[in-house]
């Protein structure tokens, strides 16, 4: 929402402020300066990515208009998650987690949580994390080096199609200049036509320049930021389930545990500790037997 306020105002003051000096908006209408600028634009990424990393751009762009996902009450499901898990390995023994992480899908422990299931890469965190536990043979320390290795290689995986957005709008003033001086070589040779028809050519070619620094600095260079911070929440997202699961691995009880994850969370969306334990509370009456979760 606050993406797309964000670009009328940047079309708004743009517009509103040449209208104000009498600007003539038919002027700015240059669309084979566009086309130069945007298709260049667009083959500098199929030159510099594979296609993965241009479908996870295409994905990140798409995201940016959408609401942040990581809410108080988001984290408050995966809390809630988390003490379930804890829970149901102290009640039910190592036996009963190693049924739910092997076939994750068909758990009702996770099945109960729909929104965590989609997201792979956050189930598959999860659950080879606690395969490897109920292995045994694995101190905490190792299995806390392998979240943060799993961590680091999905981080960089995420910072790609950031670094490909980055890269195009430097290379948008540039792209600009180009556009500009393809204008000036038409404009040189009517040099000797009416002057409107050369004035008229010379405000083509600036309209390039003017395009270029404008895509750049008021929307794909914004883009850009905006989805650098949309990976960082969610790698705050994926420190709060290595914090969780780090010191359940260590022995913590399952609500010193929750609670060691909850610290985690970043302020603006903490939930309170209040919060948390009204919330792992409805978890426990809401858990159940263990001769139905057998069944």
């Amino acid at each position: 929402m606050f993406a797309i306020i964000g670009i009328l105002v940047v079309i708004g003051a743009i517009v509103g402020g040449y209208l104000m000096e009498h600007g003539n908006l038919m002027v700015l209408l240059q669309p084979a300066e566009l086309i130069i600028i945007g298709g260049a634009a667009v083959g500098t990424v199929l030159i510099g990515n594979p296609l993965s990393t241009i479908v996870l751009l295409l994905k990140g762009l798409a995201g940016i208009f959408k609401p942040s996902a990581f809410s108080k009450d988001f984290y408050l499901e995966h809390i809630k998650l988390l003490y379930e898990i804890f829970q149901s390995s102290r009640k039910y023994g190592m036996v009963k987690l190693e049924q739910d992480i092997e076939e994750p899908e068909k758990s009702p422990l996770f099945t109960k949580y729909p929104k965590f299931a989609k997201n792979h890469h956050a189930l598959h965190f999860v659950c080879d994390t606690l395969r490897m536990y109920v292995s045994g043979g694995v101190s905490a320390m190792e299995l806390d080096q392998m979240m943060e290795l799993d961590m680091e290689v999905h981080h960089a995986g995420v910072r790609a199609p950031v670094n490909a957005l980055s890269t195009v709008a430097d290379a948008l003033p540039g792209l600009g200049i180009v556009a500009a001086v393809l204008g000036v070589v038409i404009t040189m040779g009517s040099i000797g036509g009416p002057p409107e028809e050369v004035g008229h050519k010379v405000a083509a070619a600036l309209v390039g320049t003017f395009l270029g620094i404008l895509l750049c600095y008021g929307f794909l260079g914004p883009m850009a930021s905006s989805m650098a911070k949309i990976n960082e929440t969610e790698s705050q997202f994926y420190h709060f389930l290595r914090v969780g699961l780090a010191a359940f691995i260590r022995g913590a009880a399952p609500i010193l545990a929750v609670e060691f994850a909850r610290r985690a969370i970043p302020s603006a969306v903490r939930p309170t500790f209040k919060e948390m334990e009204d919330t792992c509370k409805k978890s426990g009456k809401e858990s159940p037997p263990a001769e139905k979760s057998a069944a």
